[in-house]
């Protein structure tokens, strides 16, 4: 039998699965694909890692491992969902909720006292930030919009908010002893290993991470961003944003960056409450209130502290509000400023969308205003003053004309940054940190301080070959120039450019407009090319995949979550990832409050398609093929009808765009000529859906409006989640005709 993986994940996503699903099985089944799904939620991770602290009953497989392995096959057919990539706070809340659901699961351990406490930080940590998706992704990224779904756009276009030539709003990074600044980088020159090392001032050796393997040709690459330069970069734009009138934000990655981001952003929250730390940083350090965990927890844990203490810290709390510049809010109704978690605020999806609205983001009194948007390195920061400068030129971009800018990014394997996380470190003490190979050879080496941040990645060589393969195939069959982001003045990128030069002679070329430019240039390039309407491919590594495939979306589809993305394994099996939408944590808010969810699902449309195209092509499954067909036309029809959810309870929700879907994906079943036997089996369920459409539109709407109880947000219970998101006793019936 066809076999298709759907993933279960987090929060708007995962409580969406509960609705859509069962439509998928039912469908599916006519073509003899079974559907099965893997938990791979946050909760899930938890508990597959801590099952000796548990019942048997309680304890559950690996299912991010088995997947992991899976990819690794011709077999892998796998849609993969948006997921939490958990910042502490959120670590720590799941963990919280399951201890609450009856899960003996231990505490996180800030500060580790024994080995078994140092041994449940280290499982914990592997769960934290960007743990699934490098175990997925054994394959390159291809994101696009598609035809449909651009049209629509262009039909429909969604709000822009109108620029200024007197906008202040701007980018500012570090010009010198950042990540990109202190960059090294060196080929493999054959089969070995390499093992990361601190030499102190003594010359005693600590050992950072122990010997692992590496290939020839791989690019290996380490660098070192300064405590102390990175805390006077800071502080010199508190004073900017201050003196300049603007609101003062910083943008990170304090969820796929795991280890380095929430370091940073711990030194911003230190620079713009600076009198806090300097009074009482030793206190709040002794009772384990980090700066890196945000403003919230240091709040929250303050209870611990003696009153005095208590007293004082909230009163330089508000000083720092009152004498600093305004900052950007989460939430200015409920007080919630940018610097309160460190996940709320992600550069990838906080620059477009503040470029979508004028420049601005909301500040403690409600109302838009210009910003200093901080990106402390400078690899990529550039990109964005780009695109603001243009927008201060030439106004807002309108989505009725723009181009589009599909992505090929290289990302197979851990490549790039996001292969950090267990090669990144805080340096406690002085010294020289070394990348050594077998023999004990220095291959790089920096000077480093305490509390400079260190960190090495590795980019393998079969990637980076697939990565090249798969932007010229791309190029021919889209007809469109393809670019390479790629700075020849950074040590990284000129080891991929000479490897993307040697790599691109393996293939046919011919009439192929291939570029190779620096972000910075490669971004003004597209931009004017957007503006005329013409199309770009944007090739780039694993981070900067990340941004720019919320960048141009964001402003050309309103949002990331309608991309196609396609990641052909390679190997042969295919994953398909349902968009860049994040995991919405605001639309489960909603829900529970008045039981209207909004997450479109667009994505999962997307990719079950061609899923189930993958699947006829690797098992000649032509009926496989038909539904891939008809769920396009249907998901085209969607799309005109406009009948993605509303944002507002009473109107149109999650629940009601998968009614339509399955109405519009019924009727094209029933009237293909492929397949008359399939075509006659749906014949009917066309009809009922068709005829029933005021009775399931309005048990939809009934339930609108109340609270709603799923039984927990990381790990909802099966029976309520089920209830909750299935309302409508029609439609199911209908659905259920189909098993």
């Amino acid at each position: 039998m066809s076999k298709i993986i759907y993933t279960h994940t987090d929060e708007a996503p995962m409580l969406a699965t509960y609705s859509f699903l069962p439509i998928i099985e039912a469908f599916a089944s006519t073509a003899g694909v079974e559907v099965e799904t893997r938990d791979i939620s946050l909760a899930g991770r938890i508990i597959s890692v801590f099952g000796y602290y548990l019942t048997p009953e309680q304890q559950i497989g690996d299912a991010l491992a088995e997947l992991g392995e899976l990819a690794k096959t011709p077999d892998a057919n796998i849609i993969k969902l948006p997921n939490i990539s958990a910042s502490i706070p959120q670590l720590k809340a799941a963990v919280a909720e399951l201890q609450g659901q009856g899960y003996n699961l231990p505490d996180y351990p800030d500060n580790p006292s024994s080995d078994e406490e140092t041994a449940v930080r280290s499982r914990y940590d592997k769960i934290k930030g960007s743990a699934v998706n490098p175990v997925l992704r054994e394959g390159n990224s291809d994101r696009r919009a598609p035809l449909s779904v651009k049209n629509y756009a262009r039909q429909n276009p969604h709000s822009m908010g109108a620029w200024s030539a007197d906008s202040k709003t701007n980018v500012a990074h570090m010009t010198a002893d950042d990540f990109r600044a202190n960059e090294k980088s060196v080929v493999i020159e054959s089969d070995g290993t390499i093992a990361l090392q601190l030499v102190r001032e003594d010359g005693s050796v600590k050992v950072l991470k122990k010997a692992f393997p590496v290939l020839a040709g791989e690019v290996i690459d380490g660098t070192v961003m300064r405590a102390a330069a990175l805390d006077e970069f800071l502080a010199a734009q508190v004073v900017r944003a201050k003196e300049e009138g603007v609101l003062f934000s910083a943008h990170l990655k304090a969820t796929m960056m795991k280890v380095s981001d929430p370091i940073i952003f711990g030194h911003v929250v230190k620079a713009y409450f600076s009198e806090l730390f300097e009074t009482y940083g030793k206190q709040l350090t002794a009772a384990g209130l980090s700066p890196n965990n945000g403003l919230a927890a240091i709040l929250s844990g303050l209870e611990e502290l003696p009153e005095d203490v208590r007293a004082g810290v909230k009163a330089l709390i508000q000083k720092g509000l009152d004498d600093g510049p305004a900052l950007a809010m989460v939430d200015s109704d409920k007080g919630i400023t940018s610097l309160n978690v460190p996940s709320d605020i992600i550069v990838d999806a906080s620059m477009p969308a503040m470029i979508r609205t004028s420049g601005h983001m909301w500040g403690p009194d409600g109302q838009e205003a210009d910003t200093l948007a901080v990106l402390p390195d400078s690899s990529y920061a550039g990109i964005y003053q780009v695109v603001l400068d243009d927008c201060r030129a030439h106004g807002a971009f309108d989505p009725t004309t723009m181009g589009t800018v599909p992505n090929v990014g290289l990302m197979a394997q851990a490549a790039e940054e996001y292969g950090s996380h267990d090669k990144t470190f805080e340096i406690q003490e002085a010294g020289t940190v070394q990348i050594v190979d077998g023999s004990g050879a220095v291959l790089i080496e920096h000077e480093v301080a305490p509390g400079d941040i260190w960190r090495a990645c590795q980019t393998k060589d079969a990637p980076i070959r697939d990565w090249v393969k798969l932007a010229v195939t791309r190029a021919r069959a889209s007809k469109t120039p393809a670019v390479f982001w790629l700075d020849e003045t950074r040590a990284h990128d000129t080891n991929l450019i000479a490897k993307v030069n040697e790599y691109l002679k393996d293939h046919d070329t011919e009439g192929l407009q291939i570029e190779i430019m620096s972000p910075v240039k490669a971004t003004a390039f597209t931009l004017e090319r957007i503006r005329k309407g013409e199309d770009t491919i944007s090739v780039s590594g694993n981070v900067l995949r990340d941004y720019l495939t919320d960048l141009f979306p964001i402003l050309e589809l309103g949002t990331s979550a309608k991309m196609l993305s396609v990641v052909p394994l390679m190997n042969g099996g295919g994953l398909f990832e349902t968009g860049a939408g994040g995991s919405a944590p605001k639309h489960v808010q909603q829900l529970l409050k008045e039981n209207h969810l909004r997450w479109d699902s667009l994505g999962e449309f997307l990719a079950l398609a061609v899923s189930f195209e993958h699947l006829a092509t690797t098992t000649n499954n032509a009926r496989a093929q038909v539904l891939a067909d008809t769920l396009d036309k249907a998901t085209g029809t969607f799309l005109l009808e406009n009948k993605s959810p509303s944002r507002r309870a009473g109107e149109l929700d999650n629940r009601g765009s998968h009614y339509f879907l399955a109405r519009y994906w019924a009727e094209e079943l029933a009237k293909q000529t492929e397949d008359a036997e399939l075509a006659a089996s749906f014949a009917a369920v066309a009809k009922e859906l068709s005829s029933n459409e005021d009775t399931i539109v309005g048990e939809l709407a009934a339930v609108q409006g109340s609270a709603v109880d799923v039984g927990g947000y990381y790990r909802p219970d099966e029976a309520k989640a089920s209830a909750v998101m299935r309302p409508s006793a029609t439609l199911n019936r209908v659905i259920a005709t189909l098993n």
